[in-house]
């Protein structure tokens, strides 16, 4: 179910509000957002699998190659050909046949 949200309504309920109603309101925004990430990166994170075979480019833009040594919360660890360890988000990551 969608719900239609009327701006204006919203606007002029926040600006009646307390400092203490709107610190509480703000935990609750930034705990649904946290939620909300949490639920794209582990669907980011359903399609790899360890041991499978990935690439990825940090910022120095060299393109890395390896395979997924384990899959965390947030990140895979990743050890790349030449024996380096990475901790990547799985929006990053490209799998490689």
């Amino acid at each position: 179910m969608t719900t239609q949200l009327d701006i204006p309504k919203v606007d002029d309920f926040i600006k009646q509000l307390s400092e203490q109603e709107l610190v509480y309101i703000n935990r609750l925004i930034i705990d649904r957002l946290n939620i909300l990430a949490q639920v794209k990166s582990s669907v980011k994170m359903s399609v790899f699998h360890n041991g499978q075979r990935v690439c990825f480019t940090p910022p120095d833009g060299l393109e890395r190659k390896g395979h997924i040594v384990r899959l965390n919360k947030k990140t895979a660890s990743i050890t790349t050909d030449d024996g380096h360890q990475w901790k990547v988000a799985p929006g990053l990551l490209k799998r490689l046949e």
